[in-house]
């Protein structure tokens, strides 16, 4: 059974990994979209669960199906589950989970994907800005909201954290921008 320490060097290490990524389209790598977005949530006063599932939304880029399929395995003794296709944010807040981290950071790096389809859907604005890579990449997360969706998700307990969360992951995108690294 690992440790809090040892979970968390894991997922440590997973950030590490993403030093050697380079973010989908963007020309800078994971660890530096990851560091950036976690500055913005920290300058902008974020609690500490916020600025925590803004330094780790795209953890499940570098978590691996096959990861998250042994720890599920681990979890309930058998290795007879299939983790199925799912999209990265997903992959993330279930590898999260089972490191143990609080619901709230969970639900905030699963909802990042959702949070751009209603913001594509409510404010047109929103879509023109978005880079060519991130209006590739909502063709094959479900497109923008219908109206009924959009509503629905106004109604959800962290909205605004959502909806604050993909803006910073939106401008977590500049080449060369320093940042406090891991270990601040």
């Amino acid at each position: 059974m690992a440790t809090p320490v040892d979970k968390a060097a894991s997922v440590f290490q997973l950030l590490e990994a993403g030093s050697k990524q380079g973010y989908i389209g963007e020309n800078i790598s994971q660890l530096e979209h990851a560091l950036q977005a976690a500055q913005l949530a920290t300058q902008e006063g974020a609690d500490n669960e916020t600025v925590l599932a803004a330094l780790l939304h795209d953890i499940g880029q570098f978590c691996s199906a096959k990861e998250l399929r042994r720890m599920l395995v681990e979890d309930i003794g058998s290795d007879d589950i299939d983790v199925g296709a799912v999209g990265h944010e997903k992959l993330g807040a279930e590898y999260l989970r089972k490191v143990g981290f609080s619901e709230k950071v969970c639900e905030l790096v699963e909802s990042h994907v959702v949070a751009k389809r209603y913001l594509t859907a409510t404010e047109p604005q929103y879509y023109e800005a978005l880079s060519k890579a991130s209006k590739l990449s909502l063709k094959f997360q479900g497109g923008p909201f219908t109206p009924d969706e959009a509503l629905a998700f106004e109604h959800d307990m962290l909205f605004k954290q959502k909806v604050q969360l993909r803006k910073w992951d939106d401008a977590a995108k500049i080449v060369d921008l320093v940042t406090p690294g891991l270990d601040a």
